[in-house]
């Protein structure tokens, strides 16, 4: 009897600590997105006013975080490495789909745009994200490791993606400038597409284990994951709330324009802040992983999107140029082709030895503040 009062104890204990842990959604982190609605409705209506766009840069910020918040829940509940592979795609899909919407609206005017984007996600990615994420990581626990299989997969699918997409053109000779032809075009969508296809087939089947961190690692507790239901409601939450950052970067997309023309500076930059904007709810949970000695998560999350932005964006903005008949330009110039170059070849040495500390970082952040120079100052 005392045996079954103490198993009855420990279930009764335990009904109570799962009960405890179905912790409700804090307030913000769907307020945010419904006040971003809102203002999106109202920006429909009223025309992107100055107290509009104002207010839509507030909202910006906060439904990013709910953004992570949702992912991070997401993630969690899935586990490694699906968790970290649902925000890249998300996240990639949604700047496919505020390139697409303009372009459309000025195609000439924009024919660099896919690229600019592009290259932009991959410097802030693989010099921006990496180089924060081995900065506070480092900073905090001294010396982290990672996968280095995982790692080094995705820097060899990573090289060609960009090479393919973005150099060769100014090389081919079929079609004059920094273009494809329309049969280089579809070659070079399906290659990214394979390309991509198979990198996911090997994080999430093949070699699932090269993505896990790994083992006897000294990872802070994660704490237990999220009930199913808690989780499908993030998931539809954090698909509402990118789809509100998208709209509150297009309301923002004319008053950043106009800032960029009245300082004077290249066109390319709105590119970039298009791929900051998108990007920015995947820097924000990779740096909280790698504070948590997440490494490995922050990892998965970083290159994995930078894989997903051009393995997803390439194809998508190749079809709309093929079907619709707009001109797309994807060659980059000389100073980009270097600072590409510089960042794989950087890559492979700082991520190639499964151990990194705060030099990395800095490294890969004094990169990533030159790409930001000579953007604005070429």
């Amino acid at each position: 009897m005392n045996s079954t009062r103490s198993k009855s104890s420990r279930r009764g204990g335990s009904t109570k600590t799962a009960g405890s842990l179905a912790m409700p959604m804090p307030l913000w982190t769907w307020a945010w997105p419904l006040v971003a609605w809102v203002i999106l409705v109202a920006a429909l209506f009223l025309g992107a006013g100055g107290l509009i766009v104002s207010a839509a840069g507030v909202a910006l910020i906060g439904t990013v975080f709910a953004a992570v918040y949702h992912a991070e829940t997401v993630a969690h509940r899935i586990g490694e490495p699906f968790g970290t592979l649902v925000l890249a795609i998300a996240v990639t899909v949604i700047e496919v789909a505020l390139i697409v919407s303009v372009m459309i609206a000025a195609p000439v005017e924009k024919a660099g745009l896919a690229r600019d984007t592009v290259f932009a996600a991959v410097m802030i990615v693989c010099n921006g994200i990496v180089g924060l994420c081995l900065l506070a990581g480092g900073a905090r626990h001294g010396e982290q490791g990672f996968q280095i299989h995982g790692a080094s997969t995705a820097l060899a699918v990573l090289a060609p993606l960009t090479i393919l997409s973005l150099v060769m053109p100014n090389v081919a000779t079929t079609a004059p400038g920094p273009f494809f032809s329309t049969s280089q075009l579809v070659f070079a969508g399906t290659v990214s597409l394979l390309l991509y296809g198979s990198f996911v087939f090997i994080q999430t089947v093949r070699h699932r284990d090269y993505f896990l961190p790994a083992v006897g690692g000294k990872e802070e507790p994660h704490g237990p994951p999220p009930s199913d239901r808690a989780a499908l409601l993030s998931a539809a939450l954090l698909i509402v709330a990118l789809v509100a950052v998208v709209g509150l970067a297009k309301v923002l997309t004319p008053a950043v324009e106009a800032g960029i023309a009245l300082t004077n500076v290249p066109k390319a930059v709105v590119g970039i802040i298009i791929a900051g904007l998108v990007l920015l709810p995947e820097s924000l949970a990779a740096v909280r992983a790698a504070r948590a000695n997440r490494l490995q998560t922050s990892l998965n999350l970083a290159l994995g999107s930078a894989l997903a932005s051009i393995g997803l964006t390439i194809p998508a903005v190749a079809v709309l140029s093929i079907v619709l008949n707009k001109p797309l330009e994807l060659g980059l110039g000389a100073k980009d082709q270097m600072l590409l170059g510089l960042t794989l070849l950087v890559g492979v040495i700082t991520l190639g030895t499964g151990r990194t500390t705060v030099l990395q970082g800095v490294v890969h952040l004094v990169i990533f503040a030159t790409f930001l120079f000579f953007a604005i100052v070429p």
